[in-house]
């Protein structure tokens, strides 16, 4: 029993440093929640308990970084998969229902109103400072209005929208992540500020560790009131108690359930309101047995049979998809799931078509295969691109000694995702219902190879009525998109094109001055663009360059055979607005959001600013004042 305690605890340790140091996946919470209720089992049984072992330490101190000491130890909460424990535990007393939100907790220190440190909780008595990266997560606040020393834990994480644009989208060593959590993991543990921001990590406080006036903020949810007038995002909460926790614990599982829930989960937790009585309770092991109980869902799994493994290209790899017999999990029926990896299938010993293998719905939003219970054949792994026909090639990633399979053709069209989800962006010339994952599997059909192949996908419209995902209300949808952009502002195709160091302020810029065609006369005349305020001798040169490549001025004539711009006039055009600047803020009554409003103020020839300084200031009430 001991050898197995010791395999039990080195496998769950050695999956919790890679995941705390961003590597890949080694264990799925599925496979982690069940090795560690057996190791829990088997200790209890025994009583050979090792110190190392993860029933008694919260965590994993990540390699490298500066160590800080925590002021107050993060202890962990207790967990159940059963809801009588939950009522048991609330007992007589009001409880807080809230997510167990699934990412990173981190330790924010402020005093005198600003922020002095940030610390991962590593093993929960320390854990790395990462206070360098407090510009890049959202949700920190710089300044507080409140004066003293204040210790707030909040968990930092990526929502499921952002995870799956930037995991399609990413470029670094090591390719796709398992999960938002990995994902976030691996951002953490990167040096570049600007990197960080990139990921769009938030961070959403549940707990307010320490303030100085305790007795004056004894309740909970006074306490989470409190930290949401300082400026932080706060976690969701329900006031109950015993008699309303099934059901409340219920109503929030369906959110879930049903899809309407785009934070990363894997829980539940309940908290006294009673402040002061949460703290009286005791330590065991590494849990404070009244700071919380934490409520886990019990996964439910399926078996079934693999029908294929299918490659998808996008930007730097080729990740394998496993194809199976469709199977009924958490209410909805699931047939796919992503396996990341070359070292993923290695992991799970993956054969090939007939295999049986079991899947799960992973904190019940994506699909995982879990285990194979009997293996065919071997995975074939594929020697051309799905793609562009390249030749394929392994890599080993010196992040984290993840195998990935890439495509050794640099002009693949799958390489240049980015450049078509910036197309069809807001900003671009916004078609709604082409999503990442959309113009992935389009790409990867041979669909889109150019910008013009956009607005010739009706083409293939009936093989899309055939694929997962689509119908005649979706492929509808997607038409009407198609159709509405095709009549643009020449600003957001100059925008939607991708120049290089040509944004939407250069594209702003460019129009003021000049009209499209204008714009396309001096490209072809290779004449220069430093005249225009704020373009210069760097932008200039990138717009004449990017002209003189043969591909991308076939692209631009073949786009617009496919578009009409609404010609716009340069700068000897009036508005009502012109010479006046004007700094978007506050609350909004007549624009759907403040993108709306600059786009009027612009559009009338008035100039928006970041914020307001000299004489130049200006309020709108509604269009037309």
């Amino acid at each position: 029993m001991e050898k197995h305690i010791d395999e039990l605890v080195e496998k769950l340790n050695r999956a919790s440093e890679s995941y705390y140091n961003g590597g890949e996946e080694i264990l799925s919470n599925y496979e982690w929640d069940e090795m560690y209720d057996e190791l829990a089992r088997l200790e209890a049984e025994s009583g050979y308990v090792r110190p190392d072992s993860p029933t008694r330490n919260t965590g994993f101190i990540s390699q490298g970084g500066n160590r800080e000491p925590h002021e107050y130890p993060a202890l962990s909460l207790a967990k159940t998969k059963k809801v009588a424990e939950l009522i048991k535990w609330a007992g007589d007393r009001e409880v807080w229902l809230s997510w167990k939100l699934d990412g990173l907790t981190l330790v924010l220190t402020y005093d005198g109103g600003r922020l002095t440190k940030i610390v991962t909780r590593g093993n929960g008595e320390e854990g790395n400072n990462i206070t360098f990266l407090k510009g890049a997560i959202k949700g920190i606040p710089d300044t507080i209005s409140y004066k003293g020393h204040l210790v707030v834990r909040g968990e930092a994480i990526i929502s499921y929208p952002d995870f799956e644009e930037i995991n399609d989208t990413l470029e670094e060593d090591g390719g796709r992540y398992a999960n938002p959590r990995n994902l976030a993991s691996g951002t953490l543990s990167l040096l570049d500020p600007e990197k960080v921001r990139l990921r769009r990590v938030c961070l959403y406080a549940f707990t307010l560790v320490h303030i100085d006036e305790e007795s004056e903020h004894t309740s909970f949810g006074e306490r989470l009131d409190f930290l949401t007038s300082q400026g932080f995002i706060t976690v969701e909460r329900e006031k109950t108690d015993a008699a309303g926790l099934s059901e409340a614990v219920s109503r929030w599982t369906r959110t879930v359930e049903e899809g309407r829930m785009p934070l990363p989960v894997d829980g539940l937790v309940i908290c006294y309101e009673d402040n002061e009585y949460a703290k009286t309770g005791s330590v065991t092991g590494h849990h404070a047995t009244r700071a919380g109980f934490a409520f886990k869902w019990q996964d439910e799994y399926a078996e079934t049979v693999l029908d294929h493994i299918e490659w998808s290209c996008a930007v730097s790899t080729i990740s394998p998809v496993a194809v199976f017999d469709p199977v009924s999990l958490e209410g909805t029926t699931v047939s796919r799931a992503s396996l990341c990896n070359l070292s993923e299938i290695e992991r799970l010993g993956l054969g090939g078509p007939g295999s049986r293998i079991r899947c799960i719905k992973a904190n019940k939003i994506i699909p995982k295969v879990i285990s194979v219970i009997e293996k065919k054949g071997e995975a074939e792994i594929p020697e051309r691109c799905p793609v562009c026909a390249a030749a394929t090639e392994e890599v080993i990633s010196e992040r984290s000694a993840v195998r990935t399979l890439r495509c050794t053709n640099p002009a693949c069209p799958a390489k240049h995702l980015k450049k078509y989800t910036r197309f069809v962006s807001k900003s671009g010339m916004d078609i709604d219902g082409l999503s990442v994952q959309t113009i992935l599997r389009f790409m990867n059909e041979g669909y889109i190879t150019r910008f013009g192949d956009i607005y010739r996908l009706e083409a293939h419209f009936p093989e899309i009525r055939e694929m997962e995902g689509f119908g005649e209300k979706s492929v509808a949808n997607l038409k009407a998109a198609i159709d509405k952009s095709r009549n643009a502002r020449a600003i957001n195709l100059i925008f939607a094109l991708c120049i290089p160091m040509i944004g939407l302020d250069a594209a702003k810029r460019l129009m003021s001055k000049l009209d499209f065609a204008a714009f396309l006369k001096r490209l072809k005349n290779r004449q220069s663009f430093e005249d225009i305020e704020g373009i210069g001798v760097e932008r200039s040169a990138s717009l004449i360059k990017w002209y003189k490549d043969e591909k991308n001025r076939l692209d631009l004539e073949d786009l617009l055979n496919e578009i009409e711009l609404k010609e716009e006039a340069g700068s000897s055009a009036e508005g009502k607005l012109k010479g006046l600047t004007f700094v978007v803020t506050g609350d909004l009554h007549s624009y759907a959001n403040r993108d709306a409003l600059k786009a009027y103020v612009e559009s009338e020839k008035g100039r928006v600013a970041g914020s307001v300084s000299g004489t130049h200031r200006g309020r709108i009430k509604r269009p037309g004042n």
